[in-house]
């Protein structure tokens, strides 16, 4: 497997090492029967976890397709103590050494991956996720990644030999000759702090990074998505156990949003590394008040889709309709603005004006939401309370500012009649109104927005993303010359693009081992999963000498 992620890092090509489909041919009888009764099994009760400290209980989530609690709590820890302990664990994983870490770790991927059905329904009544996107997303694509950042510290250590023959003359003195020695040193204590809507995608990525670089780690879930990441904690906690380790080695911080624990974990003297998945505004509070630490953000941004041309508007249409709906926009690749030329644009099927675009869009839109077993499917459940205010008030300035496309409402969910949903609200703005969507607005939301020409469209997109941060961008257009003049545009923004993706595939698919995510170079975040800078400044290299 490692070989396999390796040979993948270098080629950039498709390769998985999970499975990642739930349908029941690719796995034995009875698997998804056996994880959701495993999941089931878990609400209710408390949630079982032996680690040092535990001060008493804490946890309140909320599901998203029962607006019901899911009545798990959890060990509440003493923050002293679990950096003591975690200190603790570090010299003999940090003794152990790069091949036995990179053994362990592929172990509890191993295990981890033996889950995915469980941890399916533990994303979905914590983040919203719809069941396939839950076992794939939040499951095999994050091990995935998690296999990834292994493989980039397994990259980064190996890089560094054990031992060196040095020799040198100086002069009269003769030849000196020395023997070197050098010792793969781990920062600290990490602390990795989750997403609600995608507990995992960027928890695994930072653990095993982490871990790899024999460096402890203390996960901190968000208030509303702490059973996916409790359940993984434990089963790293186990493999670490069997294979003669102090499991103290991963650790689990829960808290609620009424008593965070965030910030004392965050400021805590021994907190070395710091891995944040959430809010631009928090993101940057960490970025400015931890500057000290080791710190790795990944945000949000103002992800635009800039309309030019296109030789496939059926497939434009169709794939900008699908990543709108999809996870009911709360994903960081999503698209929010979507520019295009007031006078239209040129397509395979003529000339399409603005408002022809526009009904073209909110049609298709219509015909992936307006069945519930459809939209099930596609949109899942909307995580938090605070995105359906978010579209009201959204939408009534909309209407103040500009002309409502299309209106947001819920959906039946055939399964879960108590479901919180919400379809795709379409506003039409000006290119003046920067105000309203110069920011990530984590709803599902798009700005349809009137621009003068292409070029300004252009000019206005590369700017925000350069100033406000970009994960994804999108570009459409026929014309080379203006193709290339996009992407010089970006690349000097430091945000990445995708053009003309009219294929059959989710626009906005993130593929481990093959995208960069995120470019560390525009305020959507400092960190890429995942290249050798996710790794290598996680340890450091101590050097012993003397005369051979």
């Amino acid at each position: 497997m490692l070989e396999g992620a390796l040979k993948a890092c270098e080629t950039r090509a498709f390769w998985s090492g999970f499975v990642e489909s739930p349908s029941r041919k690719f796995h034995p009888e009875g698997a998804a029967e056996e994880g959701k009764a495993r999941f089931e099994a878990q609400l209710g009760r408390p949630f079982e976890l032996d680690q040092p400290g535990e001060v008493g209980r804490t946890g309140h989530e909320i599901s998203p397709y029962t607006q019901a609690p899911l009545g798990v709590d959890y060990p509440k820890i003493d923050v002293e103590t679990a950096f003591k302990a975690a200190r603790a664990a570090m010299p003999a994983w940090r003794d152990a050494g790069v091949e036995v870490r990179a053994g362990v770790c592929l172990e509890m991927l191993r295990a981890l991956s033996e889950q995915l059905f469980e941890n399916a329904h533990a994303t979905m009544h914590t983040a919203g996720q719809a069941y396939v996107m839950a076992f794939s997303g939040s499951g095999a694509n994050a091990l995935d990644r998690g296999l990834e950042a292994l493989a980039y510290a397994y990259k980064a250590m190996t890089d560094v030999p054990q031992k060196a023959q040095w020799q040198k003359e100086f002069g009269r003195a003769g030849a000196v000759a020395l023997e070197k020695t050098y010792e793969i040193a781990p920062r600290g204590v990490a602390i990795v702090v989750c997403c609600a809507t995608f507990p995992l995608w960027n928890a695994y990525p930072a653990l095993f990074a982490n871990l790899m670089t024999a460096n402890p780690v203390i996960m901190k879930p968000h208030p509303n998505g702490v059973l996916p990441v409790a359940m993984a904690v434990r089963t790293c906690r186990r493999v670490l156990s069997d294979a003669g380790f102090d499991p103290n080695l991963v650790l689990l911080a829960a808290d609620t949003a009424e008593a965070p624990v965030t910030v004392e974990l965050l400021e805590h003297p021994d907190a070395a590394i710091i891995d944040y998945t959430g809010s631009q505004r928090f993101g940057a509070w960490i970025e400015e008040h931890c500057a000290r630490k080791l710190v790795y953000t990944e945000t949000a941004g103002c992800n635009a889709v800039i309309v030019q041309s296109t030789d496939d508007i059926d497939g434009l249409i169709g794939g900008l309709a699908n990543c709108l709906a999809g996870f009911s926009a709360q994903m960081c690749t999503t698209p929010q603005n979507i520019h295009v030329p007031a006078e239209g644009i040129e397509t395979d099927q003529g000339h399409l004006g603005f408002d022809a675009f526009s009904e073209k869009l909110v049609a298709a839109i219509d015909a992936r939401v307006s069945d519930g077993a459809r939209a099930a499917g596609l949109c899942g459940a909307v995580q938090a309370p605070a995105s359906i205010d978010l579209l009201a008030r959204l939408q009534a300035e909309g209407q103040a500012r500009g002309r409502v496309a299309r209106q947001s409402s819920g959906y039946d969910h055939p399964e879960f009649p108590e479901a919180r949903t919400a379809t795709p609200l379409v506003l039409e703005v000006g290119a003046e109104d920067a105000d309203l969507y110069r920011e990530e607005h984590f709803a599902p939301v798009s700005f349809l927005i009137r621009e003068e020409n292409a070029d300004a469209a252009l000019e206005n997109a590369a700017d925000n993303a350069r100033r406000y941060g970009a994960i994804a961008s999108y570009l459409y257009a026929s014309d080379p010359a203006f193709l290339t003049r996009g992407k010089t545009a970006f690349a000097d923004a430091g945000a990445s693009l995708w053009c003309n993706m009219t294929v059959p595939m989710p626009i906005n698919f993130a593929a481990a081992y093959s995208d960069y995510h995120v470019t560390g170079m525009n305020p959507a975040g400092n960190a890429c999963l995942t290249d050798l800078a996710f790794v290598a400044n996680r340890f450091r290299i101590i050097q012993f000498r003397e005369p051979a």
